[in-house]
């Protein structure tokens, strides 16, 4: 599943080639959004921001205009709001370009002047205004997105530290402690900390949860750093990496490496499914072990 920083990079992407352009073509396969799309159309109207919030992506649009060219008060601007799942993803093509995906692949087709942009086998999308955005739990807010500007490393403490009876690999996925954070994430901040991932949140020490949200960051933020040209383009054929081996091969510690030497102490790494939604993580017993009770 994508996570926070591959959705950065899409959003960062697209919105240098959407941001400020009125769009010529909306169509979508989903039967809500084009119902959404019939009564308030999205052609003619101009991409104003498109934002990243952790695994979430989020276009936002002018809304529409009166006979007059003045923004209908009627009418909430739409939001159109996607998350990728284990196989989507977003291309941009010039117009004209030959696609390198199926046309039946394609759930929204964007296009204006200059861009087409293309949700390519995106499983969830919904259109929302900002009112509605407020109200949908799923979403979570701005604050909470590790790689923004605002993002409020105390703020982050506090809300790790309220789930103090739960499981630490478990509360780092809860999008609205630190939103972009998933399995990938979690397991190598664990190793990197010497934390174990089974651990209760009320163990940690204060300087421990410090250190797990400034490891988070510096993590994230070292897998968005920008690609060369004029970076329209979406990222695509490197791997994230989070220790500073140039080996492609080692570019992660324990992620994906069940049953491998652990590169510290060479134990083998051990894999389980966690949480309630059973999700996978990654850690070595030797390095990351509970603390005594």
């Amino acid at each position: 599943m994508p996570e926070g920083d591959t959705i950065y990079r899409s959003a960062r992407a697209l919105g240098r080639a959407l941001t400020g352009k009125t769009v010529t073509r909306f169509e979508s396969a989903y039967a809500l959004i084009a119902r959404a799309n019939d009564e308030n159309p999205i052609a003619g109207q101009t991409v104003t921001k498109v934002e990243a919030r952790g695994k979430w992506l989020l276009i936002h649009f002018s809304g529409p205009k009166s006979e007059e060219g003045k923004s209908a008060p009627t009418k909430p601007a739409p939001i159109l709001v996607t998350h990728m799942l284990m196989s989507g993803s977003w291309h941009i093509y010039r117009p004209g370009e030959r696609w390198f995906i199926p046309r039946s692949d394609v759930r929204i087709q964007l296009e204006t002047a200059d861009f087409v942009a293309l949700a390519v086998r995106v499983p969830v999308a919904k259109m929302h205004t900002a009112a509605t955005l407020l109200r949908d739990r799923a979403i979570p807010p701005a604050s909470s997105d590790v790689l923004r500007e605002s993002f409020n490393p105390d703020d982050a403490i506090g809300r790790l530290m309220s789930y103090a009876d739960e499981e630490l690999g478990h509360v780092l996925l809860r999008q609205k402690v630190l939103a972009g954070v998933g399995n990938v994430y979690k397991s190598e901040i664990c190793f990197l900390l010497g934390l174990s991932p089974f651990r209760k949140v009320s163990t940690l020490t204060p300087r421990q949860a410090e250190d797990i949200v400034a490891t988070t960051q510096r993590l994230m933020a070292a897998n968005v750093l920008e690609d060369s040209g004029d970076g329209i383009i979406t990222y695509q054929g490197k791997k994230r990496r989070t220790t500073r081996s140039a080996d492609p091969e080692a570019s992660k510690w324990v992620y994906g490496r069940k049953g491998q030497p652990c590169r510290r102490c060479n134990t083998p790494i051990e894999r389980c499914l966690q949480g309630p939604q059973a999700r996978s993580t990654y850690w070595c017993p030797h390095c990351q072990p509970l603390p005594n009770p």
